[in-house]
């Protein structure tokens, strides 16, 4: 008895020894974290606010920085900002709840909606809508200022980019639709059917869709000069958030608290590689979400979110000051969670060089960044291949495509052992047209990160 007796004991001082190096180690990742973040706004590349949790327990909270440009008041944990992009989730989750309810279904026509629009409603499917495939054209962002004057522009819309199905763009038409869709069926406004329907469930007590400029909790974004972006939202529907509901509705997602494991993996996965789904982007493995990440801009703020539900692990990083750094940051928080050596956030060479994209060419645009590489600096980031990458997608974005390759080209010389750079590589000539090279270059990629399924699913489908 006296020896199991000690063995009892021996046991229970092993348990509370290795809990208190655990409780340790992630206190001690805590303070790295928060090192990290306060270096980052000393450099003036952060501006916001941080929550991260790791094995279902909230490790890190922060907000630093200002509320607009003025620098009088504090950020605080309970200031709200808004998303961009990732507002997007709740007209797709809307969308799919009434697909779940019986009230639509992913083939209806739009037309059997909102019948006052032209014939080519009839050929758009919602699921078209859902996975931007419907052949719209994007809301006329320079004279569109209201939900009316864009519904006037779809009025007298004649033709479509292309046929529903049979090609991919990303653009707010396909959302400003789904909201439409939305009210047509429920007979409230998206606003209220958000609010009942999705904050309530989710006990969302402090986010707020399409909050006016005097809510005095809003952040206003702006840029490095200073200047505050005007709070005009051309089209309705917007949900700004804080830090506490955000991670309520990134775990609703990943709990299925609103919808079925199915119908989430239906607005969860692209349709193809490269593409946005209703949930940004993610896979999951038969019916646990194994990833959901999505980003959002808007003016001058920027959002990431990264769900690891198999870790138990959340990242969520919202900025009003945009520096394009969002992905660097969560790359160095994910490497101290793993214990792993990280690199510290420095400036991004892109700003100094984006004014310059306009009037150069890439060959231009490589021999000043090699000149600014010479010149001794510890603030800006030539150690990453993201600054040049950033600028082959903003080249890419403004179909300068010859552009792109040319800086995706140098980034894979000055960085060979990265898939990532290859991976871009590959999808500039994709878009140029060229399968051999991109085949050849997603091969690469695949070599260098096996995990890279974006690569593997394209050389399947240019190996056919």
């Amino acid at each position: 008895m006296q020896k199991e007796s000690v063995r009892v004991k021996l046991f229970l001082l092993c348990i509370l020894i290795t809990s208190g190096i655990s409780v340790q180690c992630q206190e001690n990742r805590a303070t790295i974290i928060d090192s990290m973040i306060h270096r980052a706004n000393r450099l003036g590349i952060f501006n916001g606010n941080v929550l991260i949790a790791d094995k279902g327990k909230i490790l890190y909270q922060k907000a630093i920085g200002w509320t607009d440009p003025t620098h009088k008041t504090r950020l605080t944990q309970q200031h709200r900002f808004h998303i961009g992009s990732i507002a997007k989730e709740f007209n797709a989750v809307a969308i799919m709840l009434l697909k779940e309810q019986g009230k639509l279904n992913l083939d209806d026509k739009v037309a059997q909606y909102l019948p006052e629009l032209p014939a080519w409603a009839g050929k758009i499917g919602i699921i078209n809508l859902l996975q931007y495939t419907s052949g719209l054209p994007d809301v006329k962002w320079k004279t569109v200022k209201s939900d009316a004057d864009n519904m006037q522009d779809l009025m007298t819309l004649q033709k479509l980019d292309f046929e529903p199905g049979t090609n991919y763009a990303y653009n707010n038409n396909n959302v400003f639709l789904q909201r439409r869709i939305i009210e047509k069926i429920t007979g409230k406004t998206f606003n209220a059917f958000v609010e009942e329907q999705l904050l309530k469930p989710c006990n969302m007590t402090n986010a707020r869709v399409d909050p006016p400029a005097s809510d005095t909790l809003l952040t206003t974004a702006f840029n490095n000069e200073g200047k505050a972006n005007s709070l005009i939202i051309p089209i309705s529907g917007w949900t700004a958030v804080t830090l506490d509901d955000f991670y309520k509705w990134s775990q609703s997602i990943s709990s299925f608290r609103l919808l079925s494991p199915e119908t989430t993996k239906s607005i969860l996965v692209p349709v193809r590689p490269n593409t946005q789904s209703g949930l940004g982007g993610g896979y999951m493995e038969g019916e646990q979400v194994m990833r959901h990440i999505h980003d959002g801009s808007a003016f001058n703020y920027n959002a990431l979110l990264v769900s690891d539900p198999p870790k138990q692990r959340t990242v969520i990083l919202m900025t009003n000051n945009k520096q394009g750094n969002l992905y660097e940051l969560n790359a160095a928080i994910q490497a101290i969670l793993d214990g792993k050596p990280y690199k510290q956030p420095k400036k991004p060479v892109t700003g100094l060089l984006q004014k310059q994209m306009d009037k150069l060419g890439a060959k231009a645009l490589i021999r000043e960044y090699e000149k600014l590489k010479k010149q001794p600096s510890q603030e800006y980031d030539f150690d990453s291949e993201s600054s040049l990458n950033e600028i082959g997608y903003a080249y890419l974005g403004k179909n300068r495509v010859d552009d792109a390759i040319l800086i995706f080209e140098y980034n894979t010389k000055l960085f060979p052992a990265s898939g990532n750079v290859f991976d871009s590589l590959g999808e500039a000539y994709y878009k140029k047209g060229n399968t051999k090279k991109a085949l050849l270059n997603y091969k690469r990629s695949l070599e260098l990160d096996p995990g890279n399924t974006n690569a593997k699913a394209l050389i399947e489908t240019l190996g056919k």
